[in-house]
């Protein structure tokens, strides 16, 4: 079950069917099931405010993913802050919807083993984003 909710911005304007129907297609090419997924969309101060409190960051980001995950099933939260995602989308020239997508993803990427912290880990984070990507244009 995949769920969406906001706490203190307008839900975005995702169709949460397609959305929920692309999330399983996409882990299901890393051998996942998609168990409990928990998306929660917020602003800048509220993502701010879980990375102090729950992971000892100072600072903002676009996503943050907490994975609950178990064998082959993935469960996790995912908070994503809209102020960065549209930021980051007039930053790099892109689409607001495209990256908003691109960060949905990203949680599920994270919570199907893909990291993007280490060295080269950056690229297999952004092949994998696009390879999902991909899949969404054909749902």
């Amino acid at each position: 079950m995949i769920t969406y909710n906001t706490d203190g911005v307008k839900m975005p304007s995702i169709k949460k069917r397609l959305t929920t129907a692309w999330v399983k297609a996409v882990a299901a090419t890393y051998g996942k099931k998609v168990g409990e997924i928990g998306y929660m969309f917020v602003d800048d101060e509220k993502i701010l405010e879980v990375n102090r409190e729950y992971l000892g960051h100072d600072y903002y980001t676009d996503i943050i993913t907490f994975d609950y995950s178990e064998g082959d099933t993935i469960s996790g939260d995912i908070v994503i802050s809209l102020d960065t995602v549209a930021s980051n989308a007039q930053e790099q020239g892109t689409p607001y919807d495209d990256e908003l997508h691109r960060v949905i993803i990203h949680g599920i990427l994270h919570l199907c083993g893909i990291n993007d912290k280490g060295p080269g880990e950056r690229e297999v984070m952004e092949r994998a984003e696009n390879k999902a990507l991909d899949i969404r244009k054909t749902l």
